[in-house]
């Protein structure tokens, strides 16, 4: 090895693995899938920088959040970049949205919280990304607001299987928002950043519109429920005043109608 790449920590791929903690097998399948760009060769031998690392530190994280290689290799592709600068960017982007810090509760706290009688909830709850299982009877929640918001309406009366099909279908809708937010933030932000080629004086810019979309977005969203909360209680509470309004003179709901009487009969008056 030079003594240039030495000094600025380049290794060869025993050596980062060995500092990685990721085998020289991942490593090269890494390499293969496109997620590892491929090191500089110096005298038949490769060598990986600080830059390698980097993205080694990112694959390992976001695997351990359940992200499969393939989402990762998009999420590398989507940023174009080979530079520790593109990592430190995609785990801002992560930490401004990501998600919030996980609890590890235990199978008969969770039985507890829910009221569930059976494992059944659990498996659902595992498919719907909300919990993963660790083993040994305990689990990891992944998103303990949701999973709070879940038991207090348990605690409402509100079934458990109910309250997991608001949150599927919350999930789902929330997903085409997100996809909204992502592409305006491509498009606009990121997109003509990259094609002036990431000028660094920039960079500071890019995380503070990252920051202002975080919060614009979260207070959009808010607003938007309200509004469409409110619009739909307007509709569904009116169409069932108009059903049992009364209209004066009407009979109650069910009573037939009496028959037409004569305004000059007094017969029936004493």
């Amino acid at each position: 090895m030079s003594e240039e790449l030495a000094h600025d920590g380049w290794r060869t791929i025993d050596e980062l693995a060995r500092a990685s903690g990721v085998t020289v097998r991942n490593i090269r399948a890494y390499q293969a899938r496109g997620l590892l760009p491929p090191p500089q060769v110096q005298a038949r031998t490769g060598y990986y920088g600080p830059g390698h690392e980097a993205r080694l530190e990112l694959i390992k994280d976001l695997q351990d959040e359940g992200v499969k290689l393939d989402t990762i290799k998009k999420l590398l592709d989507t940023t174009g970049g080979s530079t520790e600068q593109v990592v430190h960017f995609i785990r801002t982007v992560r930490g401004l949205f990501g998600s919030e810090e996980r609890q590890i509760v235990s199978l008969a706290e969770l039985i507890e919280r829910f009221q569930a009688t059976d494992t059944a909830i659990l498996k659902r709850g595992q498919k719907m990304g909300l919990l993963r299982e660790l083993g040994d009877d305990q689990y990891e929640e992944v998103s303990p607001r949701l999973m709070n918001a879940a038991a207090d309406l348990t605690g409402l009366g509100i079934p458990i299987e109910r309250s997991l099909d608001v949150v599927e279908q919350m999930r789902k809708h929330a997903d085409g928002i997100a996809k909204t937010y992502v592409d305006l933030f491509l498009g606009e932000i990121w997109q003509p950043f990259d094609a002036s080629g990431r000028p660094s004086d920039q960079w500071p810019r890019v995380y503070e519109t990252i920051e202002a979309l975080r919060r614009i977005s979260g207070e959009a969203m808010l607003a938007v429920l309200e509004l469409a909360v409110s619009e739909r209680l307007d509709v569904t509470f009116g169409r069932d005043i108009a059903r049992n309004v009364k209209t004066p003179g009407a009979p109650p709901p069910g009573e037939k109608p009496a028959a037409d009487a004569d305004p000059d009969d007094t017969s029936s008056e004493s």
